[in-house]
């Protein structure tokens, strides 16, 4: 339904022109789209090993998918304005325009899914981060396991990289034993007592990996003995501002995710309403070529029936 607008043929030919360079800025939009698609999808994969599920995988898959199909679509839509100024090419287009109003309002409604689901699955994401990194901590002893041998560097990469430590925060590394039997003295006195007070025979420390440090903090890193005030000199486990990262890996990578998420948000919505804009004048223009084409039919028909009605009135 559009409104009621009169389009000479200067009016014609200069909207033809004005949507043809929107339909290029268009195919633009949907390379940047697919680009953005790409990036997301990257950073999604590079931390594979620390999530459950790839739920979250659909949303960089639908702007790849959406931002290919934008460009092809208002590639097209290019095409139909040049062949507007032509009376004789346009009508090919006619039928096509039909499925091309469908294919557009199905990349709009794709392009808001997205950034539904964008909210919408938060919780999915963190659901996954906890039970993938609750998995890496678990597993980042084992670097002689065929399948696992890269866990403990990739968790400490990303606790390096995040500044994050453990899955919640630092006291994930209590719960778990992360030092390998094969670097443990099993003739040491401590190594038999800790292994004998734990119900499992696990070699639990209240320690964490060298990359929680914080290379900002004043103080030489403490790894060992977090909870033993009498181990370290002027030193309060429950009052001291450890130097550690304080914020679990969970929370920054579900920071990181979405912001980069929300950040395409306002972008989606500029394509959105660029496409919106491109459907619209480009069902402008169809109507006003048709209008012209009749109205030039119907004249030419008057021209060449005048002859006839004028010699039988003679």
């Amino acid at each position: 339904m559009l409104l009621k607008i009169n389009f000479t043929q200067q009016r014609r030919v200069r909207l033809a022109q004005g949507l043809w360079l929107m339909s290029w800025l268009a195919v633009m939009c949907g390379a940047f789209i697919f680009c953005l698609g790409v990036y997301l999808k990257t950073e999604l994969l590079r931390r594979n090993e620390v999530m459950e599920n790839t739920e979250i995988h659909m949303v960089p898959n639908i702007l790849m998918m959406v931002g290919l199909a934008s460009i092809g679509t208002n590639w097209v839509a290019s095409r139909v304005c040049q062949d507007s100024l032509d009376a004789t090419r346009f009508p090919r287009w006619k039928v096509l325009l039909l499925a091309w109003f469908a294919l557009a309002a199905l990349l709009c409604c794709l392009l808001i899914a997205v950034v539904v689901l964008s909210y919408a699955l938060q919780g999915r994401l963190e659901e996954s981060l906890k039970v993938g990194l609750r998995n890496g901590i678990r597993f980042y002893k084992d670097t002689d396991v065929p399948g696992r041998c890269f866990q403990k560097e990739t968790i400490d990469r990303l606790q390096m990289e995040f500044r994050c430590c453990g899955n919640s925060n630092f006291r994930d590394w209590f719960e778990v034993q992360w030092v390998s039997n094969r670097y443990l003295d099993f003739t040491s006195k401590d190594v038999k007592d800790r292994i004998r007070s734990n119900v499992d025979g696990r070699y639990l420390l209240d320690g964490v990996p060298f990359s929680c440090c914080n290379p900002a903090s004043p103080r030489p890193c403490l790894q060992y003995h977090l909870t033993d005030n009498s181990a370290h000199y002027n030193y309060d486990f429950q009052s001291e501002e450890l130097n550690l990262h304080s914020r679990g890996c969970r929370q920054a990578l579900i920071d990181y995710y979405m912001g980069l998420m929300n950040s395409t948000g306002p972008g989606v919505l500029s394509v959105i309403l660029r496409q919106m804009t491109v459907a619209a004048s480009l069902r402008y223009l169809q109507a006003a070529v048709e209008g012209a084409m009749a109205l030039g039919g119907t004249q030419r028909a008057r021209r060449e029936t005048s002859p006839g009605e004028g010699s039988r009135n003679h």
